[in-house]
């Protein structure tokens, strides 16, 4: 490592050494290649982009998933000194001005943005204005459909990394299995040796599994927590209503307990965080909502009141424990009670084969009228197809991988925006050519009393001009705080091949893939359940199944060595699904949903699944809605298929 970078380690950080990993990831991007850093929770993946970006001569754009790790981040590094912003929805309009002014300045060294912020047309057109050094992809495994927390929009970021000619690449996750690790440097052509691994095993955590009755948890919880209640740790449930609940049991048997979760405002979630943060609560109840981006570093225990969704999400939550190195116990309290939700979960993600269909034809009859184009809405578009948000983008993606649809560009269908001078005054800024394109503008918008709309095919028989030329210029107005500008209605514009013939058949290849996705997670589901009750050392699997194979020996402190393989117990029997009525439970919802029904709906409607026809259609009051909700949804659709017809 050079000699400026260890001052700048010194300097800015107050650190004399690196952490393992960090030493080698930071030269690699400071030589001018792009790397990736594959390291455990709390390791220090961030100090990889923020000691790079003191020394790099344009901004780091980071990309993250989460607005409150971005806040984290930017507290610290902006307490130690180092210009770094975002931009969000929650900010105004004058603070966003703030931040772009100072990204155009070079003021600001670090800008952090989720992944959403670049479908819009505005903030593309900015970032094409800036010279960009670094492109950081935090919790790169999204960008891979084989990761636990796949997100079609990741799939995009190689594409704006040529649009925005960013030369180098840094991706960060902390869990990634060998099949992800792979796909994420391919897509971004990273060489193998520039993917630092530095090992997943953490001696310093414990992991507990304990076999156990549902009716038992609460009483045995507040035994194992009776002699750590001045300790810091966190109780993940599944459900909110849970997080309530058990909360409210602990602080019964004496143990003060705080429920968190995000069905409660947003004041009241940040406030419970704070004191968690400076000591005042140490234990908190809490939905998977709470601990992304929390840097708590003396979280003493993780506990998994419920079943976690994966290995890899449990890997990411008992990462938020033992951060300062301290022996920290990581217990899950396990059954197969919860096992119907964490499926459900994924069987309500499916799309139907003839919502795949419609969807593709919409896609055919509208660029066959519109010159090859398509233009869609994307919550128009669930909402008429029936298909959930995040799965409709998914299928695009497929159907872009297919190569039946290729972006073009998104644009807000409507631009206004109201004057803060005269239109005489914001003319004659201008001189020559500048002034005719801006008077051709304003003369060709739509005029209400206060707002102009503009009119892009008016201005293009008027002054041929670009369209990224009147969004820059406009944008350059409201930076300039000439104009207030509003945006609406986000539209995608994609490219359609019509020289595919055999639609039916990619329409079932679609699915298919689907389907196939919805196997692999019910079958991540299976192996999770097999990894709590399994007898073999839990640190060597859980570290294998990451990729790090080093700890070659039984780590010699987990439930297995201590030799308590846990014992689950069976699910408590439900009543037999051949004893209900199918026709009592299942006449409402078929007549509201009239041409719609389906084996698929039916099924969803009883277990209590939700799809944007059911929001559309109000369903929860109909009779048998969630009736069979503690079922497994593969058995209510068998029962469903025998009786339907």
């Amino acid at each position: 490592m050079t000699i400026s970078a260890q001052q700048l380690l010194q300097s800015h950080f107050g650190f004399s050494q690196f952490r393992q990993g960090q030493q080698q990831v930071v030269e690699t991007i400071l030589s001018g290649q792009s790397a990736a850093a594959i390291f455990p929770t709390g390791s220090g993946k961030s100090l990889c982009y923020q000691l790079p970006a003191i020394a790099l001569p344009n901004l780091t754009l980071v990309i993250s998933p989460l607005l409150a790790l971005m806040q984290d981040q930017l507290e610290f590094l902006n307490a130690k000194g180092i210009a770094a912003a975002s931009i969000d929805s929650m900010q105004s309009k004058e603070q966003a001005q703030q931040m772009m002014r100072g990204v155009r300045s070079g003021q600001i060294k670090i800008l952090m943005i989720s992944v959403e912020r670049l479908n819009n047309e505005r903030f593309r057109q900015f970032l094409s204005q800036i010279p960009i050094s670094l492109l950081v992809v935090d919790e790169a495994h999204c960008i891979s459909e084989w990761g636990h927390n796949f997100r079609p929009d990741y799939l995009k970021l190689p594409k704006y990394q040529q649009q925005f000619n960013i030369q180098q690449t840094l991706l960060l996750t902390a869990t990634a299995t060998e099949k992800v690790i792979t796909d994420m440097g391919e897509k971004f052509h990273i060489a193998s040796q520039n993917i630092v691994l530095t090992g997943f095993y953490r001696p310093n955590l414990n992991l507990n599994v304990q076999g156990i009755n549902q009716s038992d948890k609460d009483s045995y919880l507040a035994q194992w927590l009776s002699d750590k209640t001045d300790q810091s740790g966190i109780v993940y449930v599944t459900l909110q209503q849970t997080a309530e609940q058990v909360a409210r049991s602990l602080s019964a048997r004496g143990i003060s307990a705080t429920a968190y979760h995000a069905g409660m405002d947003s004041d009241s979630r940040q406030n419970i965080q704070k004191n968690f943060m400076n000591g005042n609560i140490n234990i908190i109840v809490a939905t998977i909502a709470f601990g992304m981006g929390i840097d708590k570093s003396n979280i003493r225990f993780v506990v998994h009141y419920d079943l976690p969704k994966s290995i890899e999400n449990y890997a990411q939550e008992i990462g938020r424990a033992g951060r300062d190195g301290g022996s920290s116990e990581c217990l899950v309290l396990a059954n197969y009670d919860n096992l119907n939700v964490l499926e459900n979960f994924i069987y309500g993600d499916t799309p139907e084969a003839s919502a795949i269909n419609e969807v593709v034809n919409e896609i055919i009859e509208q660029a066959k009228q519109n010159r090859g184009q398509w233009e869609v809405v994307l919550n128009s578009l669930s909402a008429q197809s029936n298909i959930r948000l995040l799965s409709l983008k998914t299928l695009l993606v497929y159907l872009e991988l297919a190569g039946l649809i290729k972006p073009a560009y998104s644009y807000f269908a409507e631009y206004k925006f109201k004057l803060k001078c005269t239109e005489t005054e914001l003319i004659h800024r201008f001189e020559g050519e500048r002034q005719s394109f801006v008077k051709a503008l304003f003369s060709s918008s739509d005029k209400a009393r206060i707002w102009y709309g503009i009119n892009f095919d008016s201005l293009q028989q008027q002054y041929p001009s670009d369209r990224s030329r009147v969004i820059a210029a406009i944008e350059y107005f409201a930076e300039k705080d000439l104009i207030e500008l509003q945006t609406k209605q986000m539209t995608e514009v994609f490219q359609v091949n019509l020289n595919i013939i055999d639609l039916a058949g990619l329409t079932s290849n679609m699915f298919t893939r689907f389907a196939s996705k919805e196997q692999s997670e019910i079958q991540r589901i299976a192996h999770l359940l097999a990894f709590f009750a399994s007898n073999t050392c839990l640190s060597q699997q859980l570290a294998n199944y990451f990729a790090d194979f080093q700890l070659e020996q039984p780590c010699g402190h987990c439930t297995v060595c201590y030799g308590h393989v846990a014992q689950l117990p069976p699910v408590p029997a439900l009543k037999p699904i051949e004893e209900f009525d199918f026709t009592q439970h299942t006449q409402d919802i078929i007549t509201k949903l009239g041409p719609h029904a389906s084996i698929t709906l039916v099924s969803r409607f009883l277990c209590g699944l939700t799809t944007p026809i059911f929001t559309k259609l109000r369903v929860r009051k109909l009779t048998g809605f969630a009736m069979f909700e503690h079922y497994r949804f593969q058995q209510i659709k068998n029962w469903v298929t025998q009786h339907y017809n």
